[in-house]
């Protein structure tokens, strides 16, 4: 009897230390499937073979039917001045027998111009020959965007503090648009005298529904939106880079004013990215973006904000400051513009009423606070010395008076 009771506790306890194992992750591997690190080394080696340059390297991991098109895309992205390419398995799964699918976060930074890397999502699907695994396809995770270089062929111009990539643009457009950026660039920074790179990377594809598939959007969405930014917000200095990404048709009908002042707004998303929060409300990092961009210009008001300025004069101007659902493209575009311009004239009155120093020094306040609810009270407060109820009687009555035809402030 004890014999065959230490028998069954000696199978007790393999049967405990086995499910232990299998908890702990150290349950043999799947034959039909590939470790992650070995996907992992696989994918190294191929991120290692790009930024050497190595064509036949690169092409080594992957399936001979990828071949073409990938030499296609090596190509392409030799036109790129690339300091990093890498890949982050996170998840490998079973296909079938011999196969796999696996999900990884491709990141790769511009030299010269990211202090992080522009990431995006991948799935790759592999197989296995002869004790080997190669990569098969490759494609955006679902929801993830299109990269530039994989709409065509990519023209590069670099400008003194700009670097513009496009597809389908001759290269004529490109310099002009590297030369509207390298003048953006300082404005920025006398608007905003904090840290930040001074130099941006400038995409242009092809037609707006090509900036559709970059931004991972239907196209309807910024059919007349003439530039967006991408970009992570309090990310800190290593966070994922920021891309501005030109719509070529609605960009191209602007004259050289709108032009300017387009570049300069979305530079200023740039360099206020680190400082700009999920405790930031949409007036304020638009407005802020907007004031930077009028800054010193001499526009009038009416002339900046005619949408405003028709509805102060009609007895219908706003009674607080917009929210942030006010701003969302594809809606209705004479009140998206209202929401736009109310922004910019609250920054503006900071900046008049208070000075530049605060309201540069409101903008990082908000920012830094920890959550949505409150922040705004409490810069005012702190760095203003006023409150919301204060502010916002001071912004009504500053619509009024500025809506007239008075210059800009600063």
């Amino acid at each position: 009897m004890a014999g065959q009771g230490s028998g069954a506790a000696r199978g007790a306890l393999v049967c405990l230390l086995t499910g232990l194992l299998a908890l702990a992750g150290c349950a043999a591997p799947d034959p039909g499937r590939p470790p992650a690190a070995e996907v992992q080394r696989l994918l190294d080696r191929h991120a290692e073979a790009l930024l050497d340059r190595d064509e036949a390297a690169y092409l080594a991991d992957l399936d001979p039917a990828l071949a073409p098109a990938a030499r296609t895309e090596f190509g392409r992205l030799a036109k790129i001045p690339l300091g990093g390419w890498t890949y982050r398995v996170t998840d490998v799964d079973p296909a079938g027998p011999g196969r796999a699918t696996a999900e990884a976060e491709l990141g790769y930074r511009i030299k010269g111009y990211d202090s992080g890397p522009a990431t995006t999502r991948r799935v790759l699907e592999l197989a296995e020959r002869n004790g080997r695994w190669y990569v098969t396809g490759d494609r955006a995770a679902a929801g993830a965007p299109q990269q530039l270089w994989q709409q065509g062929e990519v023209t590069a111009v670099t400008g003194s503090r700009s670097l513009v990539l496009g597809v389908g643009q001759r290269r004529e457009r490109l310099k002009e648009i590297a030369d509207a950026a390298d003048r953006a660039v300082p404005a920025v920074g006398d608007a905003w005298p904090s840290p930040w790179a001074g130099r941006i990377v400038v995409l242009v594809p092809a037609s707006v529904e090509a900036m559709g598939q970059l931004l991972g959007a239907p196209a309807a969405s910024y059919r007349g939106i003439a530039a967006v930014t991408t970009g992570e917000v309090g990310g800190g200095p290593k966070a994922p880079a920021d891309r501005v990404i030109v719509n070529p048709e609605a960009y191209g009908v602007l004259g050289a004013f709108g032009r300017g002042f387009v570049l300069t707004h979305e530079t200023t998303h740039v360099a206020t990215r680190t400082q700009t929060t999920e405790a930031t409300p949409l007036w304020l990092s638009e407005g802020f973006a907007d004031w930077a961009a009028y800054r010193g210009t001499g526009r009038t008001a009416v002339q900046a904000a005619p949408e405003l300025a028709r509805a102060v004069r009609a007895g219908a101007g706003p009674v607080a400051l917009p929210d942030d659902k006010e701003f969302a493209f594809g809606g209705d575009a004479e009140a998206m513009a209202r929401a736009y311009e109310s922004g910019w004239l609250a920054c503006a009155l900071i900046a008049d009423r208070w000075g530049e120093a605060k309201l540069t020094a409101f903008y990082r306040a908000v920012g830094a606070h920890p959550a949505r609810a409150g922040a705004v009270e409490k810069a005012l407060a702190d760095v203003l010395g006023t409150t919301p109820e204060e502010f916002t009687a001071r912004w009504r009555a500053y619509l009024a008076d500025r809506l007239g035809q008075g210059p800009l402030p600063g």
